[in-house]
C-alpha cells in the first residue's frame, strides 16, 4: 500500500504492469494466469488504489481453483459480461476457473469508498451487489473501457473526507508495521479509544481493526513462504 490520499475488453492504449508478485496470492495459484495492474489518474488516486486485469486460457476439460486472501478493499469488477460490486470479503476467496476468460477490476483504497457508497462500508462486507448501484449510466452501456470508466468515476467523485483519510492512514500503518499485533496497540498509536477505532473502521473500512491486523500479518507470512519457495 502506498501514496496515502491527499485531497471483457480492456481498451488500449493502457500501460499495464506485470503483477505476478501480487500480495495475498500464493505462488502456486498464479499460473497459468496473467495478472496486471494500472495506476489511476492523479485526481482519482485518493480513492482508487489501482485497476487490475486477470486473464487465463485453460484447455478444454481443465479446471483451476484460484484462491486469495483479500485485502480490506472494495472492488468494482467486470466479469462474465456484467459488473459486480464486491465488499470486503472476510474469508478466503476461491473460484474455480475454466476455458478462456478475463476479469477487470477497480480496487478502491481501504477506507476511501464510503463517499461512493453513501453509507457505512460495513453494510457491504461479504456481499456482492450489482455494480450499477455505483455507476448506473456507465455500467448499463460500457464494458471495461478504462478511459471511459475513469470519466464515469470522475463524474461521481465525492469530496475528500478527512475521517476517511484517517481510516486509510491507519490501515496503511497496520500494513507497514509488523509490530502492530493488537487492536489496543493501534488505538494507542493513533490516539483513539478502542471504541472510536471500531466505529471508524465500521463506517469507512468495513471490517474491524482486529481483522485488518490479522489479515496483513497473514500476508506477511505468505510472502515469507513464497520467498522460501523461490529460494528452493
Amino acid at each position: 500500500m502506498s501514496g496515502p490520499p491527499s485531497s471483457a475488453h480492456i481498451a488500449p492504449p493502457v500501460d499495464w504492469k506485470n503483477a505476478t508478485g501480487a500480495r495475498g496470492v500464493p505462488l502456486g495459484a498464479r499460473a497459468p494466469f496473467t495478472h496486471a495492474w494500472h495506476e489511476p489518474c492523479a485526481d482519482l488516486a485518493p480513492f482508487v488504489e489501482h485497476y487490475w486485469h486477470v486473464s487465463w486460457d485453460l484447455p478444454g476439460g481443465v479446471e483451476h481453483t484460484r484462491a486469495t486472501l483479500p485485502h480490506p478493499s472494495v472492488h468494482l469488477v467486470h466479469e462474465q459480461g456484467r459488473w459486480r460490486l464486491y465488499g470486503v470479503q472476510t474469508g478466503r476467496f476461491a473460484r474455480t476457473l475454466r476455458g478462456r476468460e478475463q476479469v477487470f477490476g477497480v480496487k478502491f483504497r481501504p477506507g476511501m469508498f464510503r463517499g461512493f457508497w453513501g453509507q457505512d462500508v460495513a453494510a457491504l462486507t461479504d456481499r456482492i451487489e450489482d455494480g450499477r448501484m455505483i455507476l448506473p449510466d456507465f455500467l448499463d452501456k460500457m464494458l471495461a473501457d478504462l478511459p471511459l470508466l475513469e470519466a464515469a468515476l470522475r463524474a461521481r467523485l465525492p469530496a475528500i473526507d478527512p475521517t476517511a483519510c484517517q481510516a486509510y492512514d491507519i490501515v496503511a500503518r497496520i500494513a507497514s508495521d509488523p509490530a502492530l499485533l493488537r487492536t489496543e496497540q493501534v488505538a494507542k498509536a493513533t490516539g483513539l479509544s478502542p471504541r472510536a477505532l471500531q466505529r471508524l473502521f465500521h463506517a469507512h473500512v468495513g471490517v474491524g481493526a482486529k481483522w485488518v491486523i490479522r489479515r496483513y500479518r497473514l500476508h506477511e507470512a505468505l510472502a515469507r513462504m513464497d520467498a522460501g519457495a523461490v529460494q528452493d
